[in-house]
């Protein structure tokens, strides 16, 4: 595991946080560097076809093992942005070898504790190597965990040339975390029958389900002056953007409140001032058709706003970002129970589950491409108390090698 670890490392000291409003793809220079990495890890691996294309998007291919040619072509994924909502720059990763159990206090920030209660799964991992950040940042296993699996099955593959498998396709991507991961991802391409992220929670769990996710846009056109002149002048943006989020439904949907199958509405981000406001709303429900409702909603109490301050210009724009994987899993039935083989044959107990977010998976899907999430040992992504455990990584690049197996019918 000290190769895996390695790479772990390496990956998640590049700053690859995704930037939104930002038109470039990828939408920070950071992620062109760990794609440039990559690339060259592969190729140091003897990857004869792996390149980087004008999107810096990186494809390679395992090649079959003998008698195994005729398989299905499958493809693993990963994305190498991390999440816009925390810093990923410099980030100081601190390894816990042999974990004793209790609390992890992180020393960058005395505040930010690690804790058993928040984190019952640490109970399971006495003993193993838990990774974490120093709590200025977040570690960035979301989803450099994913990237280190696949880049350590790969390398396993390569290296016994008499492991079977199938042509494995390997895509990393970028701006999964803005939602733009897979905008110039050519499917018919990659070729494949399937394919996996591995963007999962913890260990042994296939995400076979995500939400339908877009997202709503409300922006205030105010009327700024200045203040000792603002009667019946002056139209307050900041004000109005608060009551609009005042109104919002809170008990039931907010992420705060909601578990399971629940959908929310999760105002995440305001910018503005007086004269112009806006605030950036997540729309999610494991139902699509719910999504609607949800913007019907959002409008209404625009519409409530506008007739009580009508010198103001109050809009909601929603866009479509993407859709229940399980809408289209149909396609290829054995995908999700081929990877339940997988983690049967690491010895692990397959969990079938629903992931209260989504990853790139869900858009491959809805453009053909049927492709389940797996787990990848991350836990608390988004935040700095994000950790992983290096043994669960271990796991995913095992399930990965079965993966391969179990598809070349071996």
């Amino acid at each position: 595991m000290n190769e895996l670890l390695d790479r772990f490392l390496r990956y998640v000291s590049i700053d690859t946080q995704a930037r939104e409003g930002v038109e470039t793809y990828p939408s920070s220079p950071g992620q062109v560097k760990l794609q440039e990495l990559l690339l060259r890890e592969l190729k140091e691996l003897g990857v004869t076809d792996a390149r980087m294309d004008g999107h810096s998007l990186v494809t390679a291919t395992i090649p079959a093992s003998s008698g195994c040619e005729r398989a299905p072509v499958i493809c693993w994924n990963a994305h190498v942005d991390t999440s816009p909502e925390t810093s990923g720059k410099e980030v100081k990763p601190i390894v816990h070898r042999d974990y004793a159990g209790g609390d992890i206090t992180l020393p960058g920030a005395a505040d930010r504790v690690i804790r058993v209660s928040d984190n019952p799964e640490l109970k399971e991992l006495i003993g193993r190597t838990i990774i974490t950040s120093d709590g200025t940042t977040l570690l960035g296993a979301d989803d450099k965990s994913g990237l280190a699996a696949i880049m350590t099955a790969a390398a396993r593959l390569i290296r016994d040339p008499k492991l079977p498998r199938g042509p494995v396709r390997i895509l990393f991507t970028c701006d999964e975390e803005i939602g733009r991961g897979v905008d110039h991802v050519d499917v018919k391409a990659l070729g494949a029958v399937a394919a996996y992220t591995l963007d999962g929670h913890g260990s042994g769990s296939v995400d076979s389900e995500t939400f339908s996710a877009d997202l709503a846009t409300l922006s205030v056109q105010g009327v700024n002056t200045h203040p000792s002149e603002g009667k019946g002048k002056m139209v307050n943006a900041v004000r109005i953007l608060s009551a609009f989020i005042d109104r919002m439904p809170q008990r039931q949907l907010s992420p705060e409140t909601t578990d399971g199958r629940d959908g929310f509405l999760h105002p995440y981000a305001i910018e503005g001032g007086v004269a112009a406001a806006s605030v950036r709303i997540l729309l999610r429900d494991f139902e699509t058709a719910r999504l609607a409702v949800q913007a019907d909603l959002l409008r209404s109490i625009a519409a409530g706003l506008s007739a009580e301050f009508p010198a103001a210009r109050i809009q909601v724009d929603v866009r479509k970002q993407y859709r229940n994987m399980r809408d289209g899993m149909e396609r290829e039935p054995r995908a999700i129970p081929h990877a339940v083989e997988a983690m049967k044959r690491v010895g692990l107990t397959p969990k079938l589950t629903v992931i209260r977010g989504g990853t790139d998976g869900s858009r491959l899907t809805e453009l053909g491409l049927p492709t389940p999430n797996l787990s990848t040992g991350e836990h608390n992504p988004h935040a700095p108390l994000e950790w992983s455990c290096l043994e669960e990584m271990q796991t995913a690049a095992d399930v990965l090698v079965a993966l391969a197996a179990v598809w070349a019918g071996k």
